[in-house]
This record gives C-alpha cells, structure tokens and sequence, in this order.
C-alpha cells in the first residue's frame, strides 16, 4: 500500500463561549486536492471543547481514509501545544478528549505532526466552523 499524506485543517468556535458551538474540517492530500469538507453543531459548549472534539475527527476521518501521515494543523495554539505535549492539560473535558485522541493513535501505525497556523491560514476550516454555528443542523453534514 503506498503513503498517502493528508493535511487536515481543524476548527471550532463557540459565540458567546460558552454558547452555540460549531466545527468544521477540511483535509487535503499534499497536493491541496480535496478530500473531505464537513462541518457539525455543537450545541452548547465552549470554544475549546469544540476545538478539541473536530481534532479528534479530523484524524479520526484521515485514518480511516487510509492515511499513513498526518499534519493536523490548527489555529488554537492551545490545541496544537496540549496535543504536542508542550502545554499541560488542565481543563477535565479537554483531558477526555486528548485521552481519545491520543487512544486512537495509540492504536494507528502512521505519523502525526501538529501545527499552529494563523486564522488567514485556516480559512475553509473557519467558514465552516461559522457554517454550523449560523445553521445549527443536527449531525455532521458533507460537502462534496
């Protein structure tokens, strides 16, 4: 089987945080082809909650389409050095998370590399996130 390296670009966001909350990902392979656009409500929670939850997807969604690397990149600088090991997790719900996370690469035999970008460089991920949280639709909806 060969290498297939996807790039997933993560985000989410909470008006009013706590408050609506919404997330969206898109993941591309290394040639900037679309893999995967989608985006869920939250309902009520924080903003890192849901920052942390549409991580955990993200590469839940790039493992079971086949990837062997991943580059998760996001703009929360709290997400990206918590799941680096950089910054202590404090907050008892984001722990819960990044123990799923760190269960399902615990169980992938790929790389992983997390990477802080700025929100200019998170665009698709962005409108998609405010998709979900303008909408406020049950589940998590596709787009082709």
């Amino acid at each position: 089987m060969s290498s297939s390296k996807y790039i997933v670009y993560t985000d989410g966001g909470a008006r009013w945080n706590p408050g609506p909350a919404g997330c969206g990902i898109y993941i591309c392979d290394e040639k900037g082809n679309t893999i995967e656009k989608s985006y869920a409500y939250l309902g009520f929670t924080t903003n890192n909650v849901a920052e942390y939850r549409w991580a955990f997807f993200g590469i839940a969604h790039a493992i079971e389409k086949w990837a062997t690397e991943i580059e998760l990149r996001a703009d929360s600088k709290l997400v990206i050095e918590q799941l680096s090991w950089n910054y202590k997790i404090k907050n008892e719900w984001l722990k819960v998370i990044a123990r799923e996370i760190f269960s399902l690469l615990d169980n992938w035999t790929g790389k992983i590399v997390f990477t802080h970008i700025y929100r200019e460089q998170n665009t698709v991920a962005d409108a998609l996130s405010n998709k979900a949280m303008d909408e406020k639709k049950e589940g998590i909806i596709y787009i082709s």
